[in-house]
């Protein structure tokens, strides 16, 4: 019986007559940069989220950096974010030449821990960057709570959290600028690189708008320093053809969530922990082990496919060895990343596979 973590071919197959078509009409059209099916696209989003404006872009990188180059992030600005997430959330930091600084996580959902946030604020802090990570929302209204009382923006990192809610709303539509991926892997993914910017603030998606053409406000007239950051025609069409199945691709994705829990509820382990005001589009079903190492071994010896995400938190990563982190600066951050494993996690996983799966996991882990 083979397993597929992601099983992006068997989706592929499942829409193939519409994606095909969809890309063949736009190499008959031959408008690879910024044609129709961007527009579309970002249109559709809008409908989807209930954001005012959703701006296309190269990849969830880009879209990071374009939001934090459209609130003005400057050298040695401050923006507080958390260390158990891929790395390009505090990488994009680094690259404007601003500061990551790194809070501790909630042991139960494992995004930033908004009541150890206050302390981190200084005269410096700019923003602060949750991460909805493995496709649940991080507690935004405390966050925004906070960013008001001090005059902070709010940037949510949503590249694994496309279509999730808080209190019904989605994460698309909180915070000032919210961004998102399409990654191939990611729950809503295209067939290459792509992702997107949210917000409701029209002066800022006019500016990320130019941001993503080199700065320009109209061709060769530059007005700020930019990026070349747009999302190809081609991926747009194919993200337009799957966000039409998107509900009920994640409805699946989320029945899948609930087997395991049942399944997995008597095992040794901890299991995802969502919180009651939010929905999760699982991007990773992730449970937690104490000898996760032997566990993954077992399971690879058994064809079961599985991810560590993410093995080292980032203020423990040699890049950021210049930021002056220590060992034991963050134990929840450090204690989960040598915990966590990721299971095959997508929408047409079989229930006779997660039994497979469930059944290899032994109740002495």
């Amino acid at each position: 019986m083979k397993i597929d973590f992601a099983n992006l071919q068997y989706q592929y197959q499942l829409y193939k007559d519409e994606i095909d078509t969809a890309i063949h009409r736009v190499l008959d059209n031959s408008n690879y940069i910024m044609g129709k099916e961007v527009r579309e696209l970002e249109e559709n989003l809008e409908a989807f989220t209930g954001a005012k404006y959703a701006i296309t872009c190269s990849s969830g990188t880009d879209a990071l950096l374009l939001a934090m180059m459209a609130l003005d992030i400057k050298p040695d600005d401050e923006i507080i974010t958390t260390p158990f997430t891929f790395i390009a959330t505090a990488e994009t930091i680094a690259l404007l030449g601003a500061k990551p600084v790194f809070v501790d996580i909630d042991k139960k959902t494992y995004n930033i821990d908004p009541s150890k946030i206050e302390e981190k604020i200084t005269p410096k802090t700019k923003a602060i960057m949750p991460v909805s990570l493995y496709g649940q929302p991080a507690d935004i209204d405390k966050i925004q709570e906070i960013a008001n009382k001090h005059n902070l923006k709010v940037i949510i990192d949503g590249a694994q959290s496309f279509g999730a809610t808080v209190n019904g709303v989605m994460d698309s539509n909180l915070g000032d600028i919210s961004t998102t991926s399409f990654f191939p892997a990611k729950p809503l993914g295209c067939f290459g690189d792509g992702g997107a910017v949210f917000t409701n603030n029209q002066e800022l998606a006019t500016k990320i708008k130019e941001l993503r053409v080199h700065g320009q406000d109209r061709r060769y007239h530059h007005k700020y320093i930019g990026i070349g950051g747009r999302m190809d025609t081609i991926q747009c069409a194919v993200v337009n053809v799957k966000l039409k199945y998107y509900k009920k691709d994640l409805a699946l994705r989320q029945e899948v969530a609930s087997k395991y829990n049942k399944a997995l509820k008597d095992k040794n382990i901890i299991l995802p922990y969502i919180e009651s005001k939010n929905s999760s589009v699982y991007a990773q079903y992730s449970i937690r082990v104490k000898n996760r190492d032997d566990l993954q071994s077992r399971l690879k010896a058994q064809g079961i496919p599985t991810a560590v995400h993410y093995p080292i938190p980032l203020h423990l990563q040699e890049c950021f060895k210049y930021l002056g982190y220590n060992r034991e600066d963050f134990l929840v951050s450090e204690m989960v990343s040598e915990e966590i494993l990721s299971l095959p996690m997508n929408s047409y996983l079989v229930d006779s596979k997660i039994m497979v799966i469930c059944n290899s996991i032994s109740i002495s882990n």
